[in-house]
């Protein structure tokens, strides 16, 4: 087995937060930064999630996924075949089965997610939030975004030894809010809150592409965001990951395929959801995350986390639907039209 990596020591930094649920269960519990059991939305009011909340400690994770017995070649790979990698150097590699893990590029015109965070302690994060034990998506207007640009939302999650995340982030954009406009947003809505930052903070900025890049080469195995791994409407992608490698070598080792008709029909019916959110208003999300979050959590679960549920997933966007606005209906109707008609370019092409 090699495994292609241009830096193959790098110590991985950013955050990696998901549902508990998610995580398969060879991933120890050690590997957990911190656990929230009562995790909370703010759309244009509060609501409590009925799923636990994980942050993975990387450096414990990325210690645990050893590379015993794997030849490490220090390079990127610049062509795939189903059998074979050509390399930036010219070199070639040839296997059995070939995997694509590199990722997915932002470029012109590629919808993107993008955040930008500071580390404070518990004391200054509860002065932003109260007692609550994880944010995940907070609406409210106090970072002085004006009523039509594009909308953020403060993220908080403790990060374990008494350190908290807060996060301003673009849920989806093309481009995405850039990190400066992020933490101008950030500083003022910690100063609304009566939070003065020193400045020396640890920071975290973020930015990746909510989509795989088109056209994979037929015949080879995709991970991590090159993959359906990577949740085209919410950015998540680690725990599915995670669960895929489960997928990947089972195929390797006793045949068969990796993304069956399910996934590939749940994968499609999130970019529906992906390409609505890029239509919605600005001042149409808030109360769309509260028709979301007043949803059963065995929906919200589905629509979240589930890699091939397309009767969950399906009935969560029903669901959705019937609960919404009639302006957002349309709005959705129209990310039905535009899929149907990729779908039928596509099969003629």
């Amino acid at each position: 087995m090699t495994l292609v990596d241009p830096h193959p020591d790098r110590r991985w930094i950013n955050t990696y937060g998901m549902w508990t649920d998610e995580i398969p269960d060879w991933v120890p519990a050690s590997t957990r930064a911190s656990t929230s059991r009562a995790p909370v939305v703010v759309g244009t009011r509060r609501h409590v999630v009925d799923r636990e909340y994980s942050v993975l400690d990387t450096g414990r994770l990325q210690d645990g996924l050893t590379l015993d017995g794997v030849s490490v070649v220090a390079d990127s790979a610049v062509a795939l075949t189903p059998t074979s990698v050509t390399l930036r150097n010219g070199a070639a590699l040839s296997g059995g089965t070939v995997i694509d893990a590199r990722g997915s590029a932002v470029g012109p015109g590629v919808p993107e997610q993008t955040a930008h965070g500071v580390v404070v302690d518990e004391e200054t994060a509860a002065r932003a939030c109260g007692d609550e034990s994880a944010v995940i998506m907070d609406w409210r207007r106090d970072n002085g975004a004006d009523a039509d640009a594009v909308p953020s939302f403060l993220y908080v999650v403790p990060l374990g030894g008494g350190a908290v995340l807060l996060e301003e982030t673009c849920l989806v954009g093309r481009p995405g809010l850039a990190s400066p406009e992020l933490s101008r947003r950030l500083v003022t809505r910690l100063a609304a809150r009566g939070v003065t930052l020193r400045g020396d903070e640890p920071v975290e900025r973020v930015r990746f592409a909510m989509r795989p890049p088109a056209g994979p080469t037929r015949g080879v195995v995709t991970t991590g965001t090159r993959s359906p791994a990577l949740h085209t409407a919410t950015g998540y992608s680690v725990a599915a990951s995670l669960r895929r490698a489960d997928v990947i070598a089972s195929a390797v080792l006793h045949g068969g395929g990796v993304d069956s008709a399910g996934s590939r029909a749940v994968n499609r019916l999130r970019s529906v959801g992906a390409d609505a959110l890029l239509s919605f208003p600005p001042d149409a999300l808030a109360p769309f995350f509260d028709r979301f979050f007043e949803m059963p959590s065995t929906l919200q679960r589905a629509y979240l986390s589930s890699d091939d549920d397309v009767a969950g997933m399906s009935r969560a966007m029903l669901t959705l639907f019937s609960r919404i606005n009639s302006s957002d209906r349309r709005v959705i109707l129209g990310a039905v039209r535009r899929a149907v008609f990729s779908a039928a370019v596509g099969t003629r092409s």
